[in-house]
């Protein structure tokens, strides 16, 4: 197995682009992820294309990638088209990081991609809904809503006012919602736990003119906005949105012969799944492959200088800080309320501002993870680089099956 690095990354600012489709956006993220390597575009020898919701948004189905890239001029090449939910351009990276490192080819292209804004919102909740076992969402659904009945008649029954609602939410929100109650039921993590994360998320975003919001909310205000569904408030919570990030990976020798200024090795890049278990459940999937990829880059949890995780919600980042390693099970709020994960902190968590403010165009979320870390690695995150950071990890999930991940991806870099 030969050395995989990253010589560039690139991402598109995330957010509403109504007026721009799918080509100007990956045009200029890939065009900006080859200036940053130094290379043209025909130099490619290869690419991996990772994209989720596309078929059901506009009906393009089959070719995505292919149709995108013969638009900038990129054509001979294999393409290779991805689709594994929130974790379709971190399933690429994956595959492309595969490839050369088996030496079948010297340099590729790693795109995520995804345009969920539309004039129809039930587009996007529908791309949702297909991130799960259709037959199964109405059942799932139900219990959803009867759990948050039961809670709406203890709210009542205390004499508490009637929570302000926010709009329309995917099918996600239940689900990130019916495990952080069971947390909390478990371990004693309180709403204000969460909230802590989120705000912490949203004061890195303002750090970050990529981000779709790069607004700031204290604790309180998280708590006090909109109830999408107990415990999750609307900053607690990943917004739709369109967006693209390329990076071009390469073997080592590749990058040492173009004499690459800025090269990072992928040191892990692991994917699994979750799986029907029987009986009790003593490791999560992402415990599991976390210690794969640990094992394969020669670390340990302490040696992560900064993490890119995957905060649908601030339940998910605060469950996958555990999950990693970073604090013990059970402790990933109060962790996170002291000041653990910020930037600063003893291991920094989505200095981007994460999924719940830089934004989730499910497609393209992986590679910016990736190309977020790599920034950090290379000195180049700007006003919230990590200083002297020099082992990064992003962890990206995909999908549920009943109830479990139906993708999970961990990727380690070293310098």
């Amino acid at each position: 197995m030969r050395k995989v690095k990253i010589i560039g990354g690139a991402v598109t600012k995330f957010g509403r682009h109504l007026q721009r489709n799918m080509k100007s956006l990956v045009a200029e993220a890939v065009a900006s992820a080859l200036q940053d390597a130094g290379l043209g575009k025909d130099q490619l020898q290869g690419a991996w294309v990772g994209n989720a919701s596309q078929g059901v948004i506009d009906g393009q189905e089959s070719v995505r990638g292919q149709i995108v890239l013969r638009e900038m001029g990129i054509g001979r090449i294999p393409v290779v088209n991805v689709e594994n939910a929130c974790a379709s351009s971190a399933t690429a990276l994956y595959g492309a990081w595969g490839m050369i490192a088996l030496g079948e080819l010297d340099v590729a292209l790693v795109l995520g991609m995804e345009k969920m804004y539309t004039e129809d919102r039930s587009k996007a909740l529908a791309a949702f809904m297909g991130c799960m076992d259709v037959e199964l969402v109405p059942q799932f659904l139900a219990e959803a809503n009867r759990q948050e009945e039961d809670l709406k008649k203890t709210d009542e029954a205390k004499g508490g006012p009637p929570k302000q609602r926010s709009g329309q939410r995917t099918v996600f929100m239940d689900a990130y919602a019916m495990l952080a109650r069971k947390h909390m039921q478990e371990y004693g993590t309180t709403q204000r736990h969460l909230a802590a994360i989120s705000s912490k998320n949203h004061y890195h975003s303002s750090l970050n003119p990529l981000a779709q919001y790069q607004n700031t909310f204290s604790i309180d205000e998280v708590l006090a906005a909109p109830e999408v569904t107990w415990p999750l408030t609307r900053p607690m919570c990943s917004p739709i949105g369109d967006g693209a990030a390329a990076l071009i990976v390469c073997s080592d020798a590749f990058a040492n012969k173009i004499s690459a200024s800025r090269a990072v090795e992928v040191a892990a890049c692991c994917l699994a799944s979750g799986e029907d278990v029987i009986g009790g459940r003593e490791e999560s999937t992402l415990a599991t492959l976390a210690r794969k990829a640990y094992e394969r880059a020669g670390i340990a949890p302490e040696d992560v200088d900064v993490a890119e995780l995957h905060d649908a919600t601030a339940f998910g980042e605060l469950k996958a800080v555990e999950d990693l390693g970073f604090c013990p099970k059970g402790e990933g709020g109060p962790f996170a309320e002291a000041g653990h994960t910020a930037l600063g902190g003893k291991i920094p968590v989505n200095v981007s501002g994460g999924l719940e403010s830089m934004g989730h165009p499910i497609g393209a979320t992986g590679a910016r993870q990736v190309t977020e870390i790599y920034w950090h690695l290379t000195n180049q995150a700007g006003k919230r680089q990590v200083g002297g950071a020099r082992v990064g990890l992003a962890q990206n999930a995909g999908g549920f099956v009943r109830g479990l991940e139906g993708a999970m991806s961990v990727t380690i870099l070293k310098v």
